[in-house]
């Protein structure tokens, strides 16, 4: 392997294992190197590439939807969306545990976020549950899996980041080919749940009149509506992915602070900070990774990745199980936006040579390919976000649950088998990803 390379890779890994933040690390890493090959100006050249890395029309969709997460987060939509799931599942044996799935998709799906989908379902469902008898590093389990399924389901800021590094994935075709990833995995989850329930004996509570159904629906209505208006607004061309973001941003503050008067206008400037803070911070990311990505283009590092992987076999089935082993490692130890940004430059070439040139629904593989490969990622990413050592959900559902990881992690075990059978037919069944972006019109 080249010096330039060991030193790159090197670099990096050092600082993130002195805790050093990843953006920092990236860029540190992606700098010492370019000093190290001394035939261009480093600072200018690092500058640059953050720079350009950031100036895309397409990642203003990020922190409209960071705010409008942030609005709904606060403004009492787990209450009524843990309503609306109850009394549509309450009543099944388990019934709870069905709920809490249910709740946290339409949560995550809605705030774009699966930490706020731990905290604030967990915070509603995990006292609840254990009230009712279930076992809590249970409940908490059923939680922190269940979270992950927001960052499928769209409006996902993580699938804008794909977006941009793919290189011109439509946000409206990713959107809608997780659709059906996050409902199969919300299902796995379910059903590994319904078993559990069934082995230790936990009672369903009391059948809901039509009337509660009903009743519930429409409290959780205008919060459900704005999946609606996001997806409706892209998929038929009135307005584009920012526009839409923006638009939610409009339809949580009206609905948080003026219809439900949930959120206080007091609050409304720390909302703006926080939503700042994390713009930052996700600006900063998406700019170093950029800078890497380059570098590592330069380096031919993903030629070189491709070479090693097509050494291996020329099974495509076995370099697909390649791919999500090295996805699922990458997971424990990273966070979804730059593993996103760093990995999909170097795996997304490969995936790409030994998917074929086959069409799949009258689709061309140029075309459908990357949105597979995305869902794949995202979905091995998902299943890190409930792993140590940097499982962000898993550390925010033990403190929701006030518990620790040692005592959650053998209750965990089932869901993740739930998740990794999801992942593997959401690998081997490209047609999940593709099927309603291509019925909406997506790849024409």
């Amino acid at each position: 392997m080249d010096t330039s390379v060991l030193l790159l890779v090197g670099i990096f890994a050092v600082l993130l294992l002195s805790n050093v933040p990843v953006a920092v690390s990236i860029a540190l890493a992606s700098f010492g190197t370019l000093l190290y090959l001394g035939d261009m100006p480093a600072e200018t050249l690092i500058s640059f590439r953050m720079a350009s890395g950031v100036n895309s029309f397409a990642l203003l969709a990020i922190p409209f939807f960071i705010l409008a997460g942030n609005l709904m987060g606060r403004g009492g939509i787990a209450r009524r969306l843990i309503n609306f799931a109850a009394s549509l599942v309450g009543a099944l044996p388990g019934g709870l545990a069905y709920a809490n799935v249910i709740s946290c998709m339409f949560f995550g799906a809605i705030s774009g976020s699966a930490v706020a989908a731990v905290s604030s379902i967990g915070g509603f469902m995990i006292p609840s549950m254990e009230e009712k008898g279930y076992d809590r590093e249970y409940s908490v389990a059923i939680t922190t899996t269940a979270a992950t399924t927001g960052m499928m389901i769209p409006p996902s800021n993580i699938m804008i980041v794909y977006c941009l590094v793919s290189g011109g994935v439509s946000v409206g075709a990713m959107f809608l080919a997780g659709v059906l990833p996050g409902i199969i995995c919300g299902l796995c989850l379910m059903i590994t749940a319904g078993v559990i329930a069934k082995k230790r004996g936990y009672k369903g509570g009391e059948h809901s009149t039509l009337k509660q159904v009903l009743k519930a629906f429409k409290e959780a209505f205008m919060s459900l509506l704005l999946i609606v208006i996001v997806l409706g607004g892209i998929l038929s061309g009135f307005f584009t992915a920012t526009e839409a973001a923006a638009i939610a941003v409009v339809y949580a503050f009206f609905q948080a602070v003026i219809m439900y008067k949930e959120v206080k206008w007091s609050e409304v400037p720390s909302i703006l900070r926080d939503s700042g803070l994390t713009t930052a911070v996700v600006m900063l990311l998406v700019g170093a990774s950029m800078a890497m990505s380059w570098l590592m283009a330069y380096q031919e590092i993903p030629q070189n990745v491709s070479k090693a992987l097509l050494g291996v076999s020329d099974n495509p089935l076995v370099l697909f199980l390649i791919i999500n082993a090295l996805l699922l490692m990458v997971g424990t130890f990273m966070d979804m936006t730059p593993a996103v940004l760093i990995f999909t430059p170097i795996l997304l070439p490969v995936f790409i040579k030994i998917s074929g040139t086959a069409e799949l629904m009258g689709v061309p593989a140029s075309t459908w390919v990357p949105i597979h490969f995305g869902m794949i990622m995202i979905s091995n990413l998902c299943i890190g976000l409930c792993t140590p050592p940097v499982g962000t959900c898993l550390f925010v559902g033990c403190g929701v649950g006030k518990t620790s990881i040692s005592k959650v992690t053998r209750p965990m075990i089932p869901f993740f088998i739930a998740m990794v059978i999801s992942l593997l037919i959401i690998t081997f069944l490209p047609v999940v990803s593709v099927w309603l972006p291509k019925i909406f019109g997506q790849f024409n």
